[in-house]
C-alpha cells in the first residue's frame, strides 16, 4: 500500500494529474497526504477539490492558511484580495458541499511515524500535544460557529504559546503556529512578516525547525508553506533540517509539485523517495 505525501497544490490540478500519473496513482490501492494549501493562487481550486473529495479515505487532506482563507471568504469574514483565485468554488452549484468537506479536513496528521502540518510546530510542543491542539481547531472549525471562529481566527497576537491562553487567543495561536510560521525565537515567539528562505530570519528568530531543544526534534516533521526554502534543501545532507522535510516546492509560482513516496518499515534510506512533475504555469509571489 504505497503512501505519499504531496506539498502545496494551491489550485494547480493538471500538476496533480501529471503527478499521479508518474507515480501510478490507485485509490485502491495507495494514500494519498497533501499538506495544506489545496486551494487559491493557482487556475484551478474547484477541480482539486473535486477531485481529493471524490477520492474518499484515499486522500488525506491539512488545512493551510489559504484554504483557511477561503473558508473565511464564503463566511463573508474576508473579502477576496487581488491575487485570490478560488472564488469560483463558492460560485459553483456544488460548491457549499465541496466547503462543507473542506471545513471537515484535518489540521495536522500523526501517521507511519510522520507528523504532517501545514507549517511548523511550536518548540515546546510534543506530537502528541500538537495533536492535540490540532484537535481543538477541528473542533471549532466543524462546530455550530463557524463564522465565529474565524472572525476571530485572524490577528498576529498572541504572537506565543502558553497553556493557559483560552478561547479566540488559544485557537488563534495554534492556527497561526500550523498553517502561518516559519521563524521564531527559542523562546518560541512567532513572527510573521518574512517570507524569504532561512537567510532572511530576522535578529533573534531562527527557522522554526532550526529551534535548539526542539520538542519534537525526535519526530520526522513534513510540512509545506514555505515555497521559498524549497524540497532541493533535501537534495543533500543539512544538517538544519534535521528530522524535517519541506514539500513546497513552489509549483503556483512555476516550480515543482513534488511527492514523498514514504518507504516501508522494511526500507533502508532517509524513508522517503521524492518524485517531481514541473509546473506549467509561472505566478509571482505577491
Amino acid at each position: 500500500m504505497p503512501m505519499y505525501m504531496i506539498g502545496d497544490l494551491q489550485g494547480c490540478h493538471r500538476p496533480l494529474l501529471r503527478l499521479l500519473e508518474k507515480i501510478d496513482f490507485s485509490p485502491s490501492r495507495d494514500t494519498l497526504y497533501l499538506l495544506g494549501d489545496l486551494v487559491n493562487r493557482g487556475p484551478e481550486s474547484l477541480a482539486v477539490l473535486r477531485h481529493l473529495a471524490a477520492l474518499g479515505d484515499s486522500a488525506r487532506c491539512l488545512l493551510g492558511n489559504h484554504d483557511l482563507h477561503l473558508l473565511a471568504m464564503s463566511q463573508g469574514v474576508r473579502k477576496p484580495g487581488r491575487h485570490d483565485s478560488a472564488q469560483e468554488v463558492m460560485a459553483a452549484a456544488d460548491g457549499a458541499a465541496l466547503l462543507d468537506w473542506l471545513r471537515h479536513r484535518q489540521m495536522a496528521i500523526h501517521e507511519h511515524g510522520w507528523l504532517m502540518v501545514h507549517a511548523g510546530v511550536l518548540p515546546g510542543w510534543t506530537a502528541a500535544q500538537t495533536m492535540a491542539l490540532a484537535a481543538e481547531v477541528e473542533n471549532a472549525l466543524r462546530g455550530p460557529d463557524l463564522k465565529g471562529f474565524l472572525q476571530a481566527m485572524y490577528g498576529n497576537t498572541p504572537d506565543r504559546w502558553s497553556d493557559a491562553l483560552q478561547g479566540a487567543d488559544r485557537l488563534r495561536v495554534i492556527v497561526n503556529a500550523l498553517t502561518r510560521m516559519r521563524f521564531c525565537t527559542p523562546e518560541g515567539v512567532m513572527e510573521f512578516a518574512t517570507t524569504g528562505n532561512v537567510a532572511a530570519a530576522p535578529q533573534g528568530y531562527l527557522p522554526w525547525f532550526d529551534v535548539p531543544g526542539r520538542a519534537t526534534a525526535g519526530t520526522r516533521v513534513a510540512f509545506g508553506h514555505w515555497s521559498t526554502l524549497g524540497v532541493e534543501t533535501v537534495a543533500a545532507p543539512n544538517p538544519m533540517l534535521g528530522n524535517t522535510l519541506p514539500l513546497d516546492s513552489g509549483c503556483v509560482w512555476g516550480g515543482c509539485l513534488t511527492a514523498a513516496r514514504l518507504a516501508g518499515a522494511q526500507e533502508k534510506g532517509p524513508g522517503f523517495e521524492l518524485i517531481s512533475v514541473k509546473c506549467e504555469q509561472a505566478k509571482k509571489p505577491g
